[in-house]
């Protein structure tokens, strides 16, 4: 393949044509020859043009002919001009609004539930399937802490979070602290933050140690210090998500043999794949969409991501998205999925 073929982009026509060739193969899954594309196009043209305008999207890497066939079927970069410039995306109709509308109001307000639900709609939806990550630890809850003073002026930051996690941490400190120094600074920040994100508590013991420092004895001013320091640099919460619906992917040809299941399955077992997907899209603006190749992981080249973050407040705290064939119907499958972010989102923050 030339540079130039690399470089050059198709002329109005050859984009039609591509446009045309994408919709039918995402159809019925089987390669477009020359004479469906004439007839599909609305052009006056004849086969043999076609094939000539077929060659040269060959020649630009958007298109390639499968040696068991004579017509083309689109190549991730097919796909992806597709997806940025060619597209004509169709809005969720009503009923589908509806039914996500319904499902996420069913779910109630328990986060748990919430996510469970999303994933199920979205794979229901477009009959792919549906992943939700479980929100970011930074928006991880102070529920309690402690202090346990050990040998070598080190303590033991025993923190509670989100109810059941715990976390520990070992500081080094200055000086040996008492065993009620160590009660009396715990006490002080479960009475006053616990139930806070650990940012705001954060925020706010460097806020209040200002102001209580003339109050308050050097000690005690120290020692929850040395707590926001702990609170400060406390790993974030385990990451996971929520996934429906795979068994939705043996439907597609292209993903249906034994070794392509088994190992998509092993990916959503072992969670650590999808979730440094997910999180490259933790800060995007709006929908992604990873085709093929460009998740970086072999097992998804056959594969397309389309991920969109969704907030609390103005923050982002997770990403929900389906994985499917690259043969998906992008023009419903992406609108969806933002939908989904902007409900889960007013679901999540009632009041905006």
């Amino acid at each position: 393949m030339s540079a130039d073929a690399i470089t050059s982009a198709p002329n109005d026509r050859a984009q039609h044509l591509l446009r045309v060739l994408i919709q039918r193969y995402i159809r019925d899954g089987l390669p477009v020859g020359s004479r469906t594309l004439s007839k599909d196009s609305g052009l006056d043209l004849s086969p043999a043009t076609i094939r000539n305008v077929m060659s040269d999207l060959e020649d630009m890497g958007l298109v390639s002919a499968p040696h068991t066939s004579a017509g083309r079927v689109p190549t991730s970069q097919g796909y992806r001009l597709f997806v940025d410039t060619l597209v004509r995306y169709r809005q969720p109709k009503g009923g589908e609004m509806e039914k996500l509308k319904t499902q996420l109001t069913d779910a109630g307000d328990d986060p748990g539930s919430l996510i469970n639900s999303v994933s199920r709609m979205l794979s229901d939806v477009t009959s792919l399937a549906g992943v939700v990550s479980v929100p970011r630890g930074q928006h991880a809850t102070l529920r309690q802490i402690e202090f346990l003073s050990l040998s070598d002026n080190r303590i033991l930051v025993i923190l509670v979070i989100n109810d059941r996690e715990v976390q520990n941490r070992i500081l080094h400190v200055d000086r040996d602290y008492s065993t009620s120094e160590l009660t009396q600074a715990a006490n002080f920040i479960n009475e006053h933050y616990a139930g806070t994100e650990l940012r705001s508590v954060r925020e706010r013991i460097v806020e209040d140690l200002e102001r209580l420092r003339t109050s308050m004895n050097q000690a005690m001013v120290d020692i929850i210090a040395v707590a926001q320091s702990a609170i400060k640099e406390a790993p974030p919460t385990r990451s996971d998500f929520v996934v429906a619906g795979e068994t939705n992917l043996m439907d597609f040809a292209e993903l249906s043999d034994v070794e392509t299941l088994r190992r998509l399955f092993e990916a959503f077992s072992k969670k650590r794949l999808i979730l440094d997907l997910l999180d490259r899209s933790i800060h995007a603006e709006g929908v992604q969409v990873f085709i093929g190749e460009e998740s970086g992981f072999k097992i998804l080249d056959d594969c397309s991501v389309v991920t969109a973050p969704y907030h609390f407040d103005d923050d982002t705290i997770g990403v929900l998205g389906v994985i499917g064939p690259t043969r998906m119907a992008y023009d419903r499958v992406v609108p969806i999925v933002d939908l989904t972010a902007r409900l889960l989102r007013s679901a999540i923050n009632p009041h905006k």
